[in-house]
C-alpha cells in the first residue's frame, strides 16, 4: 500500500492535479467575496471549497503515511502542513480572522511549481545580505526623520510634526507616490531650499539602496538556478556513465 501511495505522490500528474485544485480553490475563495454570487450559488461554492480542502487534507495524510517523520524534515512540507491546518481551525468567535486566512492556501502552489520554489529559495538565500541593507535603510530613515521633523515640523505638522509622521512621509517620498506635487513642492513654497534635503534622500534610498536589494535578490536567484543546473548536469552525467558501464559489461560478457 505504501509503495502504491509513493508512486501516486511522486507522479508528475499528481503535482499537476494538486496545482489545478489550488488554482480552482483560489477562484472559489475569490467568488466568496461577492455577496451577489454567494446569495445565488453560495451552497455549491462552499461545497466545492470543502471538497478542495478535503483533497489537501488527504494529500497531507498520504504524505505522512509514506514519509512518516521524514515528512517534517522539509521546510516546504511544514509550510503545507501549517497552511492546511489553519484552514481546518473553526472560524468562530475570536478566530474568525482565520477564515480570511484560508486564501493562504493559494500559496501552496509554490510547493508544486519548481520555478516559483526557485524564486522563493533565491529570496530566502538573499535575506542575510538584505538584513544589512535594511539596517542601513533604517539608519538613513532615522537620520532623515529627525532632520525633517526639526526642519519642517513647525510649518507642516501633518507630514512632519512628529518623528513617526516624518518617517511615514519619507517612506511615501521613497516610493515616489505623489512625492513632488503632494509633499515636496508645497514644502518648497515655504522652504525654497528644501530640495537640497529631499533630492539626495530620494537618490540614496530609491535609486541606490532599493536597487541594491533588487541586485541581491537577482544574484541569489541566479546562484540558485546555477546550482540546480549543475545538479541536473551531474545527474545526467552519472546516468550516462552508468549506461556506458552497463554496455561495457555486456561487451565483456561476450
Amino acid at each position: 500500500m505504501i509503495s502504491t501511495l509513493t508512486n501516486i505522490l511522486e507522479r508528475p500528474a499528481t503535482s499537476r492535479f494538486i496545482m489545478g485544485v489550488i488554482i480552482f480553490n483560489a477562484i472559489l475563495l475569490g467568488l466568496e467575496t461577492s455577496g451577489t454570487i454567494m446569495a445565488r450559488w453560495g451552497t455549491i461554492i462552499l461545497l466545492l471549497d470543502t471538497i478542495c480542502l478535503s483533497i489537501f487534507v488527504i494529500e497531507i495524510v498520504a504524505k505522512l503515511i509514506v514519509y512518516r517523520l521524514s515528512f517534517f524534515k522539509s521546510g516546504w512540507n511544514w509550510f503545507d502542513f501549517v497552511i492546511v491546518g489553519i484552514a481546518l481551525v473553526p472560524a468562530a468567535q475570536g478566530l474568525s480572522v482565520l477564515r480570511a486566512m484560508r486564501v493562504l492556501r493559494v500559496l501552496r502552489i509554490i510547493t508544486v511549481a519548481p520555478s516559483l520554489r526557485r524564486v522563493v529559495d533565491g529570496f530566502v538565500t538573499a535575506l542575510p545580505g538584505m538584513a544589512s541593507v535594511f539596517l542601513l535603510m533604517a539608519i538613513i530613515f532615522y537620520i532623515g526623520g529627525v532632520m525633517a521633523t526639526k526642519l519642517f515640523g513647525s510649518a507642516f505638522p501633518d507630514w512632519f510634526g512628529t518623528l513617526g509622521l516624518s518617517l511615514y512621509s519619507l517612506f511615501q517620498i521613497m516610493t515616489l507616490e505623489s512625492w513632488s506635487m503632494g509633499i515636496v513642492r508645497p514644502v518648497m513654497e515655504v522652504y525654497p531650499y528644501a530640495w537640497a534635503f529631499f533630492v539626495p534622500f530620494i537618490m540614496v534610498t530609491t535609486f541606490a539602496v532599493v536597487n541594491l536589494i533588487v541586485g541581491l535578490v537577482v544574484n541569489s536567484m541566479q546562484d540558485a538556478h546555477s546550482e540546480e543546473s549543475n545538479a541536473l548536469t551531474d545527474a545526467y552525467r552519472d546516468e550516462v556513465l552508468d549506461r556506458l558501464k552497463a554496455i561495457e559489461q555486456r561487451l565483456n560478457q561476450r
